[in-house]
């Protein structure tokens, strides 16, 4: 099987005028005050289809999709002095942002939301895509994990969605347009996004009780959230007009900067990038959601590539006659150090330890999934069940080895207090025998009025059929650490 590219072109207007010898130099132009202000077009330099075409900039589409209120805050003027006085962060993240602008911007415009909102990654992440918070929110979008769950965002062994360019944005779209819904203002909506909707419900209910108002400047909030939206409208500042603040906004132009690529098949990052012609970090920055060395064709998966290196691809993978993938997945059935585990899949302990990230003095937890070099032998891909639920859980081995040592001590006390029990038991239950046997003998053979019965004597009963109960291991059960 191949693998399957879908192309999203976009359409250009490129209509043609004749030029004759029109003009804009028309002389009734000057004496109708009604066409002072109407775009005036020289028909001998240029097309009137200019006039209807979309934006040839990005930054202008931009501009012209600005909605939100303006917020008067000192805030705001001390974050947009802030960004002016580092010109070169801003460029940094001017720069990142071409990859994926086109798409956020037109995704914005497709729900009719401001386009202010396009801009939010530069606030969380400085639109770097393999961003990292201290409190492990991720991607451009910075989705926390629950967050991220809620959704639909994988997260698992191979990948994690909160880094997915196509995903991220649409999961931080529609979340966004749950809080504005929620909230009835962006403003309040947007700091929602930064502090939880359930912080933010609450100090609105605590302006309410006290009958204070409850705009965006009035709630009580944490300084991260209160310079939140300030610093979302400095980024609009500049973008509004760069030259203002001595910044100079890259060309960006008004088209797709990447195409998706379904995927059918396993395939390397690497073999990927190869075939795009791509340097591995430039595939990694489109392509930031792969854990793994490998992309699984059993997970619906797309790949995003620069518009030519799609159909570069296209034409590399129709001449490449080697392995596409040369990883595969196996599930662990049962507790193992990566040493037992290396040995009984022979492969190097070393390299299984740096393919799946697990630290020296772990284990890994049964249920786990880890990857290994695939052989050469076998042609199959990663199955769907792993593709898709693959996770890597690990404890230290030290735990692991003390909480063995309990389990056993803990089997071996109830083992030896069951046989205890059950010791006491059954010479208790002889010894009543016993003394009701003996007691029930001595009456028969002494009760004169029987003096004239055959006596019988009655033997104890033995305790041979007595029941013993038996030992219960005391195993404690521990939650699966999250991957």
């Amino acid at each position: 099987m191949r693998i399957v590219a879908v192309v999203f072109l976009v359409s250009l207007l490129s209509a043609c005028a004749g030029m004759g010898e029109w003009s804009s130099s028309y002389p009734n132009a000057k004496k109708d005050p009604r066409l002072a202000n109407a775009p005036r077009v020289d028909l001998n330099k240029e097309s009137v289809s200019s006039l209807t075409e979309p934006s040839a900039s990005l930054w202008l589409r931009i501009r012209d999709g600005f909605e939100l209120p303006n917020l008067d805050s000192p805030l705001v003027i001390q974050q947009t002095g802030w960004l002016a006085a580092r010109p070169d962060y801003v460029h940094r993240s001017l720069a990142r942002s071409s990859r994926y602008l086109f798409y956020i911007v037109e995704e914005v415009k497709q729900r009719g939301m401001p386009t202010e909102l396009a801009l939010l990654p530069f606030v969380e992440s400085a639109f770097n895509p393999e961003a990292k918070s201290v409190a492990k929110a991720m991607g451009i979008w910075q989705f926390m994990p629950a967050t991220g769950k809620d959704f639909k965002l994988t997260q698992n062994v191979f990948r994690d969605e909160r880094r997915d360019v196509l995903q991220s944005t649409s999961a931080a779209l529609d979340y966004l347009q749950r809080l504005y819904t929620q909230f009835g203002d962006w403003q309040l909506a947007l700091a929602a996004y930064n502090w939880g909707e359930g912080n933010m419900a609450r100090a609105i209910r605590n302006n309410q009780a006290k009958k204070l108002p409850t705009d965006y400047l009035s709630l009580k909030m944490p300084n991260e959230t209160r310079n939140y939206v300030p610093k979302l409208m400095a980024y609009r500042n500049i973008i509004s007009d760069p030259s203002a603040y001595g910044i100079t906004l890259p060309p960006l132009e008004n088209h797709p900067y990447f195409v998706a690529i379904d995927i059918t098949r396993d395939i390397d990052v690497e073999v990927a990038a190869q075939l795009s012609e791509l340097s591995l970090q430039e595939f990694r920055n489109l392509n930031p959601s792969f854990n793994k060395p490998v992309i699984l064709g059993a997970a619906n998966q797309q790949m995003l590539l620069p518009f030519g290196h799609a159909e570069l691809f296209q034409s590399n993978l129709a001449t490449y006659d080697k392995p596409l993938a040369s990883w595969t997945a196996v599930a662990i059935p049962k507790n193992e150090t990566p040493e037992q585990l290396a040995t009984r899949l022979g492969v190097d302990v070393a390299m299984l330890r740096e393919i799946n990230g697990i630290p020296k003095g772990m284990r890994i937890r049964a249920g786990s999934t880890v990857l290994i070099p695939k052989n050469p032998d076998k042609v199959g891909d990663i199955p769907e069940h792993l593709a898709e639920n693959a996770q890597l859980n690990l404890e230290k081995a030290a735990a692991a080895a003390k909480r063995a040592n309990s389990n056993a001590a803990a089997s071996q006390a109830s083992s030896k207090t069951a046989a205890k029990t059950a010791s006491k038991t059954t010479s208790k239950t002889t010894t009543q025998t016993t003394t009701k046997a003996s007691t029930k003998t001595s009456h028969t053979t002494t009760n004169p009025s029987n003096s004239s019965q055959k006596k019988v004597a009655i033997e104890p009963k033995t305790a041979s059929t007595q029941h013993k109960p038996s030992s219960t291991n005391l195993v404690k059960s521990d939650k699966n650490s999250g991957n």
